[in-house]
């Protein structure tokens, strides 16, 4: 993971996003790059109020609302004494995105070409990372998306959960996050009871990746409430779990948005780094 893409709000809560993204830098050596994000809203010029047609943001405003975000992600950098560089230079450094303020679909297509998006956990709260902008990176990028907790943990990747339902997306996710599962010296694989869908079961899973010399293990536990989502964050916490991977969005985003889902609950309540991809 030599390369990492963090999106920037400038109103937004950013220290977790920067915190995890420092984490993978310095485990991988890699390039951090930041990019100023907003929700897609068009581009208008002011009118006149008396019309009452709204002007979201102006050109100037998007050119301060850049500012800002570049201001505080450089900050950041400057306070962990990171140097700034282009990608492509070895070694751990940071950089920014020169083009302005971006919105979501930028993102999704800009991402394609890291290895990794680190966002933050978007629970709804005020100045957390948008669903909008979480989406974007894990429907479009095609890459991996690191979801930071609130609450930078003490450790990361030490002991990693795999939340294993037997999906696609779960696949993805297992393959995406194989550089982390390296350096990890737990790998739990997480089945639950009658969750999931027809597939290879944890044991073959936990099997392929000892195959690649991999500390894997697999367990099963029952889910009696059948509310995946919080047994699986109440089972990774008692295995000490600083790193979570699961596929998102196993079922649709329109079914979990009435009925409630694992990826759902777990984007809006991990107190741990979760990988995810779809």
């Amino acid at each position: 993971m030599k390369s990492i893409l963090v999106p920037i709000e400038d109103h937004g809560i950013i220290e977790p996003q920067l915190e995890a993204a420092l984490q993978l830098g310095r485990m991988f050596d890699g390039y951090i790059e930041g990019l100023a994000i907003t929700p897609d809203y068009p581009v208008v010029l002011p009118v006149d109020i008396a019309i009452g047609v709204p002007s979201p943001i102006t050109p100037e405003n998007r050119l301060e609302m850049a500012r800002t975000c570049r201001e505080r992600f450089e900050a950041f950098m400057t306070a962990k004494q990171i140097s700034r560089s282009a990608a492509g230079v070895s070694g751990l450094s940071s950089g920014w995105r020169q083009d302005g303020l971006m919105e979501d679909a930028f993102l999704g297509a800009y991402g394609r070409v890291f290895d990794v998006i680190v966002v933050g956990r978007p629970d709804g709260s005020n100045g957390q990372t948008r669903l909008s902008t979480v989406e974007a990176a894990l429907f479009e990028t095609g890459r991996p998306v690191l979801i930071a907790p609130p609450t930078p943990p003490r450790s990361f990747g030490e002991t990693a959960v795999i939340a294993w339902n037997r999906s696609t997306e779960t696949a993805r996710a297992v393959l995406g996050s194989m550089p982390l599962l390296r350096k990890a010296r737990r790998i739990v694989v997480l089945e639950l009871e009658e969750w999931g869908v027809p597939g290879p079961s944890g044991s073959e899973l936990a099997r392929h990746l000892r195959m690649h010399d991999l500390p894997a293990e697999a367990v099963t536990t029952p889910d009696p409430s059948n509310r995946p989502g919080e047994t699986i964050l109440r089972e990774a916490e008692a295995f000490g779990c600083d790193l979570l991977v699961k596929g998102a969005y196993t079922q649709s985003r329109l079914r979990q948005m009435f009925f409630g889902g694992a990826t759902s609950h777990i984007l809006s309540n991990a107190a741990m780094p979760v990988l995810m991809a779809h």
